[in-house]
């Protein structure tokens, strides 16, 4: 990716991807139809060049709009159990389910968080 394109990292289904607009990724299954908009409102990590936003786990207010092209399934994993001298085996298979999105556009928060914030704000004794 070049250095002054706007990226983001977000998380879903319990894994972190870096994303840019245009970019087409598939994420753990969503469960939203074919050709809906859906957004992404775990935003970790947002860069456009020298600007850099990073989150307190994540950024108020900043979100990911994406495009659902479609559901499918990834690759069969085979799942094979053996224990040596006791005849036992169990042989299975899973492929897990996964939705393919096109990113639209990374909005970033109304209010840019000021360095000066964080500090009082973990003074006082909220997170951060």
């Amino acid at each position: 990716m070049d250095m002054t394109q706007t990226y983001a990292i977000v998380e879903t289904g319990g894994k972190q991807y870096k994303v840019a607009a245009g970019q087409k990724v598939e994420v753990e299954r969503l469960g939203v139809a074919e050709g809906e908009d859906v957004e992404l409102p775990n935003v970790l990590f947002i860069t456009s060049g020298e600007d850099i936003i990073i989150g307190h786990p994540t950024i108020d207010g900043a979100k990911v709009i994406a495009t659902c092209l479609g559901e499918g399934k990834g690759d069969k994993i085979i799942v094979f159990k053996y224990k040596s001298k006791v005849r036992y085996r169990r042989k299975t298979g899973h492929r897990q389910l996964h939705s393919t999105l096109e990113i639209k556009e990374i909005v970033k928060p109304n209010k840019p968080v000021a360095k000066g914030d964080q500090k009082e704000k973990a003074a006082v004794g909220g997170e951060g």
